[in-house]
Protein backbone atom coordinates (compact mmCIF):
# COMPACT_ATOMS: atom_id res chain seq x y z
CA UNK A 1 0.00 0.00 0.00
CA UNK A 2 1.10 3.63 -0.61
CA UNK A 3 -0.81 6.20 1.44
CA UNK A 4 -0.41 9.70 -0.25
CA UNK A 5 -0.96 13.23 1.87
CA UNK A 6 -1.63 16.00 -0.33
CA UNK A 7 -0.89 19.95 1.32
CA UNK A 8 -1.02 23.45 -0.21
CA UNK A 9 -4.27 24.14 -0.91
CA UNK A 10 -5.98 27.26 -0.11
CA UNK A 11 -7.83 30.49 -0.99
CA UNK A 12 -6.32 32.09 -3.81
CA UNK A 13 -7.14 35.68 -6.27
CA UNK A 14 -7.28 34.89 -9.90
CA UNK A 15 -3.87 35.29 -11.46
CA UNK A 16 -2.24 33.68 -8.33
CA UNK A 17 0.40 31.13 -8.05
CA UNK A 18 0.30 28.06 -5.73
CA UNK A 19 2.17 25.02 -5.10
CA UNK A 20 0.86 21.69 -4.19
CA UNK A 21 2.72 18.99 -2.60
CA UNK A 22 2.16 15.01 -2.35
CA UNK A 23 4.08 13.06 0.03
CA UNK A 24 3.85 9.35 0.09
CA UNK A 25 4.62 6.88 2.25
CA UNK A 26 4.62 3.01 2.37
CA UNK A 27 6.13 1.69 -0.48
CA UNK A 28 9.33 2.72 -2.86
CA UNK A 29 8.34 5.99 -4.20
CA UNK A 30 10.48 5.76 -6.69
CA UNK A 31 8.70 2.85 -8.46
CA UNK A 32 5.49 5.01 -8.62
CA UNK A 33 4.09 6.85 -11.44
CA UNK A 34 2.51 9.59 -9.77
CA UNK A 35 -0.75 12.09 -11.06
CA UNK A 36 -2.54 15.42 -10.28
CA UNK A 37 -6.38 15.11 -10.78
CA UNK A 38 -9.26 17.82 -9.39
CA UNK A 39 -12.52 17.76 -9.15
CA UNK A 40 -15.31 20.42 -8.82
CA UNK A 41 -18.40 20.72 -7.13
CA UNK A 42 -20.47 18.79 -8.95
CA UNK A 43 -18.29 17.38 -12.11
CA UNK A 44 -16.33 14.41 -12.80
CA UNK A 45 -12.97 13.64 -11.11
CA UNK A 46 -10.67 15.06 -14.55
CA UNK A 47 -6.74 14.45 -14.90
CA UNK A 48 -4.12 17.67 -14.55
CA UNK A 49 -0.92 16.18 -15.29
CA UNK A 50 1.16 12.97 -14.80
CA UNK A 51 5.10 12.03 -14.24
CA UNK A 52 7.07 9.40 -14.79
CA UNK A 53 9.20 7.51 -12.21
CA UNK A 54 12.49 9.36 -12.66
CA UNK A 55 10.68 12.42 -13.53
CA UNK A 56 11.78 13.16 -16.76
CA UNK A 57 8.51 12.99 -18.83
CA UNK A 58 5.16 14.59 -18.58
CA UNK A 59 1.68 14.91 -19.60
CA UNK A 60 -0.91 17.31 -19.26
CA UNK A 61 -4.13 18.02 -19.65
CA UNK A 62 -5.12 20.63 -22.87
CA UNK A 63 -7.20 22.93 -20.86
CA UNK A 64 -3.98 24.09 -18.91
CA UNK A 65 -2.60 25.50 -21.95
CA UNK A 66 0.97 25.59 -19.83
CA UNK A 67 0.03 27.10 -16.66
CA UNK A 68 0.81 24.44 -14.57
CA UNK A 69 3.78 22.05 -13.95
CA UNK A 70 4.23 18.73 -12.33
CA UNK A 71 7.43 17.94 -10.77
CA UNK A 72 8.85 15.06 -8.28
CA UNK A 73 11.91 14.47 -5.58
CA UNK A 74 12.07 11.01 -5.00
CA UNK A 75 14.75 11.69 -2.72
CA UNK A 76 12.10 13.16 -0.58
CA UNK A 77 9.20 10.92 -1.90
CA UNK A 78 7.13 14.38 -2.69
CA UNK A 79 5.49 15.21 -5.80
CA UNK A 80 4.87 18.83 -6.84
CA UNK A 81 1.81 20.51 -8.95
CA UNK A 82 3.03 24.18 -9.13
CA UNK A 83 -0.06 26.27 -10.59
CA UNK A 84 0.62 29.44 -12.12
CA UNK A 85 -1.92 32.28 -13.32
CA UNK A 86 -4.96 30.30 -11.53
CA UNK A 87 -8.27 31.13 -12.59
CA UNK A 88 -11.60 30.63 -11.37
CA UNK A 89 -12.07 27.64 -13.60
CA UNK A 90 -9.14 26.26 -11.56
CA UNK A 91 -11.58 25.54 -8.31
CA UNK A 92 -11.61 22.14 -7.27
CA UNK A 93 -10.22 19.54 -4.99
CA UNK A 94 -7.03 18.08 -5.79
CA UNK A 95 -5.78 14.45 -5.45
CA UNK A 96 -2.93 13.09 -6.05
CA UNK A 97 -2.81 9.65 -7.15
CA UNK A 98 -0.05 6.86 -7.89
CA UNK A 99 0.38 3.38 -10.01
CA UNK A 100 3.63 1.59 -10.23
CA UNK A 101 6.02 1.75 -13.36
CA UNK A 102 3.82 3.65 -16.20
CA UNK A 103 2.39 7.07 -15.93
CA UNK A 104 -1.29 7.07 -16.94
CA UNK A 105 -4.16 9.73 -17.60
CA UNK A 106 -7.09 7.92 -17.00
CA UNK A 107 -7.94 7.71 -13.09
CA UNK A 108 -8.85 4.74 -13.40
CA UNK A 109 -5.89 3.55 -13.69
CA UNK A 110 -4.68 5.00 -10.00
CA UNK A 111 -5.31 2.61 -7.55
CA UNK A 112 -3.89 4.75 -4.88
CA UNK A 113 -5.35 8.19 -4.15
CA UNK A 114 -4.74 11.11 -1.54
CA UNK A 115 -7.32 12.54 0.24
CA UNK A 116 -7.82 15.83 -1.49
CA UNK A 117 -6.85 19.66 -0.95
CA UNK A 118 -8.82 22.22 -1.76
CA UNK A 119 -8.08 25.18 -4.05
CA UNK A 120 -10.56 27.66 -4.69
CA UNK A 121 -9.67 30.68 -6.75
CA UNK A 122 -11.94 33.69 -6.67
CA UNK A 123 -12.18 36.13 -9.03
Amino acid sequence: QVQLVESGGGLMQAGDSLRLSCTASGRTFSNYAMAWFRQATGKEREFVAAINLSGSRTNYADYLNGRFTISRRNAANTVYLQMNSLKPEDTAVYYCAARLWERNTQRDQYPYWGQGTQVTVSS
